[in-house]
């Protein structure tokens, strides 16, 4: 496996686990794409804008956009790859605990 498909797996999880902490499980690109600083990630706007877009095609995410921003919806399904408990290739399973 690449470097960046690495990172690529673990950005994924980090994205579904933020929404999973969400109180209503939605947050918009812009706020994913600061929060993602907080776990050692530094993707560019552009690089979380196209993310959800490869969650949506999964089934993990639903998503409503326009022109300036995107906001992503944590589905059922999403909330079980981000707890472990689905597996999706492409995406990194969580340690246990975690």
């Amino acid at each position: 496996m690449s470097f960046e498909q690495t990172i690529q797996e673990h950005l994924r999880l980090t994205l579904l686990r933020l929404l999973a902490d969400d109180p209503d499980y939605t947050m918009n690109d812009s706020l994913l794409t600061d929060l993602t600083y907080n776990y050692g990630f530094t993707p560019s706007r552009d690089k979380v804008c196209t993310e959800p877009s490869w969650l949506k095609e999964q089934g993990l995410i639903t998503t409503d956009s326009d022109p300036k921003i995107t906001i992503a919806k944590l589905t059922e399904r999403g909330s079980d790859v981000a707890r472990g408990r689905v597996t999706v290739p492409g995406i990194k399973r969580p340690s246990p605990g975690r």
